[in-house]
């Protein structure tokens, strides 16, 4: 049974930067295509960036590209969000997805397992 856990969303200021973790376990996770989402009060959960097995190919959302970096480190199991230049609307809670089938998708019903999810909030 493939579990997730997520790690690393704290209160911090704009302008600021987090690091996520996601650890992986019960597969193989270099198997897996990897995403983070998030989602805030009252919207939809949504794609934030989605790297392949190999991180040969990534997405970012628009609302993301440029300030987040998305990795993995295969030998450990575990899945990375570097975000940097934060703002007060990246404030949510924060999941990692893994997907098991080859293509990269950014729907969430495309993921087959999920974390808990991690909260994020940027504030002064």
């Amino acid at each position: 049974q493939v579990r997730l856990a997520e790690s690393g969303g704290e209160l911090v200021q704009p302008g600021g930067s987090l690091r996520l973790a996601c650890t992986f376990s019960g597969g193989t996770f270099s198997s897996y295509i990897m995403a983070w989402f998030r989602q805030s009060p009252g919207k939809e959960r949504e794609i934030v960036s989605a790297i392949t097995w190999s991180g040969s190919n990534n997405f970012y959302a628009a609302s993301v590209r440029g300030r987040f970096t998305i990795s993995r480190d295969n030998h450990n199991n575990t899945l990375f969000l570097q975000m940097s230049t934060l703002k007060p609307e990246d404030t949510a809670v924060y999941y990692c997805a893994a997907r098991s089938r080859p293509s990269m998708v950014t729907y969430s019903s495309g993921y087959d397992y999920w974390g808990q999810g991690t909260q994020v909030v940027v504030s002064s």
